[in-house]
């Protein structure tokens, strides 16, 4: 099942890159630096081609390289508060409450970092593309054949496995594994399923998107990570399809609307934003889902998953530019260059510094003034 599971990501992997040429960017013209954008820090952890998702704790930035090293990074100064080799290429990572770091290797193992020594590796079934979740002294997993497993996280003891039927394709890329109050909320189809985090029993189910076309490839709506939460609302996007709102505390899906992207999306109070598949930004009203503005600033430029930084929109491109834009229109604030190679995760905020990763392995923190 492990090696169909991947034979089947690989498909999907090759279609997605076997579409017409895109189209040219549209020009960025002047920056307009209409807010002032310090560079705090840099550093570097090595090539990233994983599917990296930066994680913020605190004030310590968890990263990840693909051969294997991980690093704690102090949020405010960029200085290394650990780093460590694990001596094997990952396919997955990096999860963290604080104090376990759990990762996935391209050999299937679930391996957990405390301080910068490794404390455990425990098999797992399948390859797993989504970054565990650390919560409550457990190590959750989402595996692409559709199976969530638990582990003690002083032990590497699973606790317990659930397993799905799926599709015959599932996505070659990261999905969506989160904790809203006392729910393991997992991202499986085109559905957002709540779990008992003690037994993955399912308290309840909300659909995002449903299957439809007349092929697999059609057919495939996975959830895909990068998830806006405010509370018990969490919003969310299917591959290519749809992206929708769940009140995660009554298990029922509050609304969603056709919406064509594959990365995921970020939020406030108010509104959620993300990035379509032609490199337009859309925002809609986070309550019902109207359409509140769309950006073609960025057209035809492949995106990573946005940021809402306070009153910006933060997104890096396949050009390692971090684009600062308008939260209330899309209009451009300002844009930074790092090191020429794409932004490999979408940005994060670590206090008042907005953090990303390249694939040449590039940190930067950067600091609106």
């Amino acid at each position: 099942m492990s090696r169909l599971v991947c034979l089947l990501v690989l498909v999907v992997g090759l279609v997605a890159c076997a579409g017409p040429e895109r189209p040219k960017p549209v020009d960025l013209g002047p920056n307009a630096q209409l807010i002032g954008i310090r560079s705090a820090w840099s550093s570097n952890i090595g090539a990233v081609t994983i599917p990296l998702q930066i994680q913020v704790v605190g004030g310590s930035v968890f990263v990840a390289a693909s051969n294997g090293v991980i690093a704690a990074i102090d949020g405010n100064t960029g200085s290394d508060l650990w780093r460590t080799a694990l001596g094997t290429s990952l396919s997955a990572g990096v999860g963290s409450d604080g104090h376990y770091v759990a990762v996935v290797s391209r050999e299937n193992e679930l391996i957990t970092v405390v301080a910068g020594k490794e404390t455990w590796r425990q098999k797992l079934n399948a390859l797993t593309l989504t970054t565990p979740l650390v919560a409550g002294n457990r190590v959750f997993v989402l595996s692409t054949d559709r199976s969530v497993a638990a582990f003690d996280s002083a032990t590497g003891r699973k606790l317990w496995q659930q397993q799905r039927s799926g599709d015959a394709l599932v996505l070659g890329q990261p999905g969506v594994l989160l904790a809203v109050g006392d729910t393991l909320v997992v991202g499986l189809g085109g559905r957002l399923v709540g779990m008992n985090p003690n037994n993955g029993n399912v308290r309840w189910e909300a659909a995002i998107a449903n299957s439809r076309g007349t092929n697999e490839v059609e057919r495939l709506v996975d959830l895909v990570a990068g998830v806006s939460r405010v509370g018990d609302s969490v919003c969310v996007r299917a591959f290519q399809s749809a992206l929708g709102c769940v009140d995660a505390d009554k298990g029922r899906a509050v609304w969603s609307t056709a919406a064509s992207g594959s990365t995921g999306v970020h939020g406030d109070g108010s509104l959620v934003v993300g990035a379509e598949s032609d490199g337009k930004i859309q925002a809609w009203r986070r309550s019902d889902g109207e359409r509140l503005w769309t950006s073609e600033r960025l057209r035809y430029r492949v995106l990573t998953a946005p940021l809402i930084a306070g009153r910006s929109l933060v997104v890096g491109d396949d050009s390692g530019t971090l684009h600062f834009l308008s939260g209330q229109d899309g209009e451009p604030l300002n844009r930074l260059s790092t090191d020429g190679s794409p932004i490999a995760a979408g940005p994060v905020l670590s206090g008042k510094t907005v953090i990303v990763v390249t694939q040449r392995g590039g940190i930067y923190g950067f600091t609106p003034e």
